[in-house]
Order: C-alpha cells, then structure tokens, then sequence
C-alpha cells in the first residue's frame, strides 16, 4: 500500500467510525451572534484597537475635514502619484497635491499591471469594516475598485464612512452581495517564514492607513 492509498484507507475508517451528520442545510443551528451592545462610538475604538494591532496607520476626522485629511496622509507619506478608483468621490481630493491616476473598472480605462506598479499608493472607500476583527472589506461597489489596484502599490490609504462599521462578521455579511468579488484586508500584507521571521509588503501593501470618518460634525 502506497503513502496515498494508506491517509485514504484512514480517512475512510474515522468516517465509517464517526460519520459526519446528515442535516439538511436548513437545519443548520444558526445561533451565533447577529447583534451587539456596542454603541457607536464603542465601535470605533474597537475598530481602531484592532487595526492599530494589526499595525495599520489610523487617522480620525469629521466629515467637512476628510478631503484635508487625505491630503495630509498623502503628504505625510510622500505620495506624488496616486491611484483611484474611477467612480471615487471626487471631493476626496480637493485639498492633494498629487498627480491622480483613475482606473477603470473594464475596457481601456483599466490601468496596466506596469502602471500600477510604479504608483506611490491608491486611495479607497470601503464597503464595510468589521470592528472585532479589525477587517476592511471591499466589493468592488463604488468608490472600492478592483481587487488588483488595492494588492500592487506599496500604499494604500483607505476611508470608513460612519454607515459602514458592523460590529462584528456576522453583520458584515449580511449587507454583502455574494456574487461580487469581495476583498479582505485585515492590517497590512505580512507573512511568515519558517523561523517566524515577519515580512511585510509581500503580496499586498507594505503600508495600510486608514481614516475613519466621525458621525459627529
């Protein structure tokens, strides 16, 4: 008997000896929690508590101050050009001294893999952020983009508007459309190697900044 055939043959015996449930999907217990006790602002240090854990960079700011705000972050990064997406909120932008890039979703309005790759950053929304996780997700809905633009530069600074912090997965997934291609960014890229030795910057950005909007004027 072969290395193969033998895992089979035991993974074969521990499903006679234990075999899995037969429930219908239906049945499935669901009683996880959906809801939280967490007020707003309760949410927004949680969030900010587990992105700064994930060692992203958190900036806060009230609505009329955002387009100060990123434009700082640009500055302060040194960011000359920048990526977006085509249907972001041009307002963003007001106050940056940067030269824009905008992409498109299809057609001739993509930006190469190349052009990509010799920008400074890209600036985001996003569709929601999960505040126990410390998650950004992106669906590529307005203003999020296309998956690649958020995993090629270097940089990317991304904006929570107040509507879309959940408290936890469960609520994320609720205002989610499971047909889109959905991206989750929990801190910065890093990995791993056999001695635990961290590397950042591998298959994502090096660097995530986020700014989180304030409900408050």
């Amino acid at each position: 008997m072969s290395a193969r055939e033998e895992v089979l043959a035991r993974i074969a015996a521990a499903h006679r000896a234990a075999p899995p449930t037969d429930l219908p999907y239906e049945a499935i217990v669901r009683d996880y929690r959906t809801s939280s006790d967490l007020d707003h602002d309760q949410l927004v240090e949680l969030l900010v508590d587990r992105l700064l854990d994930y060692k992203a960079l958190v900036r806060q700011c009230r609505a009329d101050d955002l387009p100060a705000t990123v434009a700082a972050a640009c500055a302060d990064r040194g960011v000359e050009q920048l990526i977006v997406p085509a249907d972001l909120n041009p307002t963003w932008l007001d106050h940056s001294r940067v030269t824009v890039q905008r992409d498109g979703a299809t057609g001739e309005g993509r930006l190469s893999v190349a052009a990509l790759d010799v920008m400074d950053g890209v600036l985001t929304g996003c569709t929601v952020a999960v505040a126990e996780t410390g998650t950004l997700i992106l669906d590529g809905s307005a203003g999020t983009g296309r998956r690649v633009i958020t995993l090629i530069p270097d940089y990317h600074l991304c904006v929570v508007l107040p509507e879309q912090i959940e408290a936890d997965v469960p609520q994320a997934i609720t205002r989610l459309d499971g047909t889109r291609p959905i991206t989750m960014i929990s801190g910065p890229s890093a990995t791993s190697d056999i001695e635990l030795n961290r590397v950042e910057g591998v298959h994502g950005p090096r660097t995530l900044e986020v700014i989180i909007v304030s409900r408050h004027e």
